[in-house]
């Protein structure tokens, strides 16, 4: 896995990065990842991190991860940050159209991706990049 968890600068701000190619295997890696990095910000750390926050997270990540490769022509990058008690989830990609959460339908079958990250993360921004775009989610660390 091309991802890694560090202390950037000694500044006790702790970050990691997974380049997202166009092969499916890197939603697994990056759903890992994530899990991997709050383990060891609580374990080597001693950051408070909840049970359920690793679970929002993964399904977070794994939603997130998925709209990029599957709609982005090209490459992405997703990265994890604590901020305090907030895990900071951003998914670059390539492409420069932003999602949008559709009107509730539950007789729709997929595209509720947006809405499931809408409704986990603490906030979710979408902004657009000088190639494609950034979404951010926001995640609390304790329940």
């Amino acid at each position: 896995m091309n991802g890694s968890l560090e202390d950037v600068g000694g500044s006790g701000q702790l970050e990691a990065s997974l380049a997202l190619d166009s092969d499916g295997s890197r939603i697994s890696q990056a759903r890992h990842l994530s899990a991997d990095f709050l383990a060891k910000a609580r374990d080597q750390y001693g950051i408070p991190v909840a049970t359920s926050a690793v679970e929002i997270t993964q399904l977070i990540v794994s939603e997130l991860v998925t709209n990029a490769r599957k709609y982005a022509p090209g490459p992405a990058l997703m990265h994890l940050r604590i901020l305090g008690a907030v895990l900071r989830v951003e998914v670059w990609d390539s492409s420069p159209i932003a999602p949008a959460a559709k009107e509730a339908d539950p007789q729709r079958i997929g595209q509720h991706g947006l809405e499931i990250v809408t409704a986990l993360a603490l906030a979710v921004t979408i902004e657009p990049t000088v190639v494609g775009k950034r979404i951010t989610a926001d995640i609390a660390l304790t329940a």
